[in-house]
């Protein structure tokens, strides 16, 4: 289960779409994220790694979007469910075998 996030969806949308604008502004994009931090409390770096991830979903930097990143996620999880699965039924088919050649030889 994930961990409750710290900041709303809501504040998040918020300054990613005001550092967006601010960062496509040569004149205001030099500190750009810390202004925004600063003004919706967020730390600048969260918030960098907010943009670099809204920009990689929508296809502007390469990367791992994160649609991408929750399916992968998904897959391992049904990986390892499987080969535990797997595991199990090896496990029991050799017993079921051990025993099988203990009846033949008695």
């Amino acid at each position: 289960m994930a961990a409750p996030r710290k900041y709303p969806e809501e504040l998040r949308e918020r300054a990613i779409r005001m550092a967006v604008d601010l960062r496509r502004d040569p004149e205001t994009r030099s500190g750009a994220l810390k202004r925004v931090g600063d003004q919706l409390g967020i730390n600048p770096e969260t918030l960098r790694n907010w943009v670099g991830q809204a920009e990689i979903d929508q296809g502007h930097r390469r990367g791992v979007s994160t649609a991408e990143a929750k399916r992968i996620a998904e897959l391992e999880r049904e990986v390892k469910e499987l080969r535990r699965a797997n595991e199990i039924l090896r496990t029991a088919s050799a017993f079921f075998a051990a025993a099988e050649l203990d009846r033949k030889l008695k």
